[in-house]
C-alpha cells in the first residue's frame, strides 16, 4: 500500500504491532458508526437542529435510530443536548468543541474522496468482471 506524500507512519516499538492493534480503532468505533458520520457532517453544516429537522437533513434515518446515535454521541461529548421545558417541549441538538474538532478529519476524507474514489469504482468493476467471489 502506498500512503501520500502527507502521511507518514509513526514509529513503531519492536513488539507492539500485536500488542495494541490498530492504535485508530476506538476512533473509528466512535465516529464512523453507519448513522454518526452524517449526523455530525449535518450538525457541523446546519449547527443547531431540532430533533425532526436533523432527521430530515441525516436522510433515511429512523427515528428510533437517531435517538440512540444522539444519545451515543451526547455520551461520547460530541453532542450537547438542550432542553426547553415549554409546551410542548422542545429539543435541540448542537455539535460540541469536541465534535467540531473532527471537521478536518471530514475535510481530508472528503479530499480523499474526490481524488481517489473513481479510482475504487474502477477497481471494483475490474474485480466484479473477473467473476472472483466477494468475502
Amino acid at each position: 500500500m502506498v500512503l501520500p506524500a502527507t502521511v507518514t507512519r509513526p514509529p513503531r516499538a519492536a513488539g507492539t504491532a500485536t500488542d495494541e492493534g490498530c492504535p485508530i480503532a476506538p476512533v473509528i468505533d466512535i465516529v464512523f458508526s453507519r448513522w454518526t458520520t452524517p449526523i455530525l457532517w449535518q450538525l457541523h453544516a446546519h449547527g443547531r437542529q431540532r430533533f425532526n429537522d436533523l432527521k430530515e437533513l441525516a436522510g433515511g434515518i429512523t427515528a428510533k435510530v437517531l435517538t440512540q446515535r444522539l444519545r451515543q454521541l451526547e455520551r461520547d461529548g460530541l453532542v450537547a443536548r438542550f432542553y426547553f421545558g415549554e409546551v410542548p417541549p422542545r429539543v435541540e441538538y448542537e455539535i460540541t468543541p469536541l465534535g467540531e474538532s473532527l471537521a478536518p478529519v471530514f475535510a481530508s476524507l472528503v479530499t480523499w474522496s474526490s481524488a481517489y474514489l473513481d479510482q475504487v469504482r474502477v477497481a471494483r468493476t475490474a474485480y466484479d468482471k473477473a467473476g472472483k467471489p466477494l468475502p
